[in-house]
């Protein structure tokens, strides 16, 4: 089933800047079939509702074991019955 997402990870206890974890975690869904675009408080993702679920749970897996002690997710999902949801609808 396709889906878009919206994606948004607080590392908690990285320290004043967590860039470092954000391009760790757009670099990690750059490992996914998704339409990516990032923006100031998240990344929105295009793709199968299966494979984000996978990658959120890969993210907090991965960073976790590279050393974050507190990761918090907001996650947003939209899947449709009548079409396929692609970010490119969402464009005003």
């Amino acid at each position: 089933m396709k889906a878009t997402a919206e994606l948004q990870v607080i590392p908690i206890g990285s320290g004043v800047s967590v860039r470092k974890d954000i391009v760790r975690i757009v670099d990690l869904l750059r490992e996914y079939d998704f339409i990516i675009e990032s923006h100031a408080s998240g990344t929105n993702i295009e793709g199968e509702l299966n494979d984000i679920l996978s990658a959120v749970s890969q993210i907090h897996e991965v960073l976790h074991s590279e050393g974050s002690v507190r990761l918090i997710s907001i996650l947003k999902l939209e899947t449709r019955t009548d079409k396929v949801p692609t970010l490119a609808g969402k464009k005003l």
